[in-house]
């Protein structure tokens, strides 16, 4: 079976995005009068975790920098919950591979995964805290602020601060309490365990991050502890309305460049494939994508092979880069098997997309629908077939770059990476 030839776009989304890193957080540490909240000597924590945030180790770095004209001895603390194995020294590989390290950001990591109750929920769930936070005189809880991968919140608390203050500094043990309940531990539980954290630590601000559709850095506001859940539903609202997507709904075969936790904590983004895979959730209903190709695990995953259940299709490169033992901690913690279920594995990239071809029952190559993207963090440049271009002609914010092409793939049959950006 010929594959179809495939013609590059570039999609136009809308969204702010600030240009000067260090300004703006001067600004923002200025708006909240960080100088009346802090005294020399004072050992500050700052929260850093596993999601790869445009920005966020020159984030840290400026935070810290910030923290050291004050006076004050600022420390780093990974705080997330299975993540690196569930080990203090995994925990800092994570976050070596988003470069927050000692040596740039210019502040000790102290990583640990020992934690103590702090207190506990109305409803009688125990809130727990890591000790290093704990051993500090203040903390400054760093989050990213959008929608979450398993579920959607009535409260619009999902994937922010909240969950940092609950999941992140509250460590694996925290995340295996909450995710034992399933999507009502995370979904229904977690915001009143992040309330009693950010009650019961001297919580200095909240720094929320909000991104636009071409992953940049949209908004960084830094917030008073009091008003924590009430800006992050605000800005979870603005978050959402800035998402990108695939340029189509009704897709015959995603194939996908790489997957990883830099990319997702699902390694694909949910909210981009329009797949959740969990049990007793309804799915989304768009996009509709009947099969998925995850061509490659990303190198800062560290083997973590979280989110591939999502997938259909996988190659032989991909399968040779999980790291069994930290896949499954992660796995397990969620609770959700069904994203770490093995896909079918295939010899490489040019036969992963005959077999997806093959059962795209009765479809003809050249009208197969067919959408590449490097990633589902990045989604300015795609791929798409040829068949889709009369539709995608329509389209006003899609630009058609250059003629249909064939793939061109390498002596081993794998395409050579796309490029995320200009």
């Amino acid at each position: 079976m010929l594959l179809p030839k495939f013609v590059k776009v570039k999609q136009h989304f809308n969204g702010p995005k600030i240009d000067d890193i260090e300004a703006e957080i001067s600004k923002q540490m200025e708006a909240i009068r960080l100088s009346d909240k802090v005294k020399p000597g004072m050992k500050v924590a700052i929260t850093a975790g596993s999601r790869g945030i445009a920005n966020i180790a020159l984030i840290i770095k400026n935070v810290v920098n910030e923290l050291k004209k004050l006076g004050v001895e600022p420390r780093i603390i990974p705080t997330m919950g299975s993540h690196g194995g569930a080990t203090a020294e995994g925990q800092i590989e994570v976050l070596e591979g988003l470069g927050v390290t000692e040596d740039y950001c210019g502040a000790p990591i102290l990583s640990s995964m020992e934690v103590t109750q702090i207190g506990e929920t109305p409803a009688g769930l125990a809130v727990y805290a890591d000790n290093h936070i704990l051993a500090s005189d203040a903390v400054i809880v760093i989050a990213r602020i959008k929608v979450h991968t398993d579920f959607k919140s009535s409260q619009w608390i999902e994937s922010g601060i909240v969950k940092m203050a609950a999941i992140g500094i509250g460590k694996h043990k925290q995340a295996l309490l909450l995710h034992s309940y399933g999507i009502h531990g995370i979904r229904d539980l977690m915001p009143a365990v992040g309330q009693v954290t950010l009650d019961k630590l001297n919580v200095l601000f909240g720094l929320g991050i909000v991104e636009n559709a071409f992953d940049q850095t949209a908004i960084i506001e830094a917030i008073e502890a009091k008003q924590i859940v009430e800006r992050e539903q605000a800005l979870l609202k603005i978050s959402k309305s800035m998402m990108p997507k695939l340029p189509v709904d009704d897709i015959d075969v995603l194939f996908v460049d790489e997957i990883g936790k830099n990319y997702s904590g699902t390694g694909m983004d949910t909210n981009i494939i329009g797949r959740m895979r969990i049990l007793g959730e309804e799915e989304l209903d768009s996009p509709r994508i009947k099969y998925i190709v995850a061509s490659d695990l990303s190198e800062p995953s560290h083997g973590n092979a979280l989110g591939m259940g999502l997938a259909d299709l996988t190659t032989k490169r991909f399968f040779d880069k999980i790291d069994m033992k930290i896949t499954n901690e992660n796995v397990i913690t969620s609770s959700f098997i069904m994203r770490g279920m093995i896909p079918m594995v295939i010899d490489n990239d040019r036969e992963a997309l005959h077999v997806a071809l093959r059962c795209n029952w009765g479809i003809e190559s050249s009208q197969a629908r067919i959408v590449r993207v490097p990633n589902t963090l990045h989604l300015k440049y795609v791929y798409v077939s040829e068949a889709l271009v009369p539709e995608i002609q329509k389209l006003s914010h899609i630009e058609i770059l250059g003629q249909p092409e064939p793939l061109q793939f390498d002596e081993n049959g794998y395409l050579p990476k796309m490029a995320e950006h200009d």
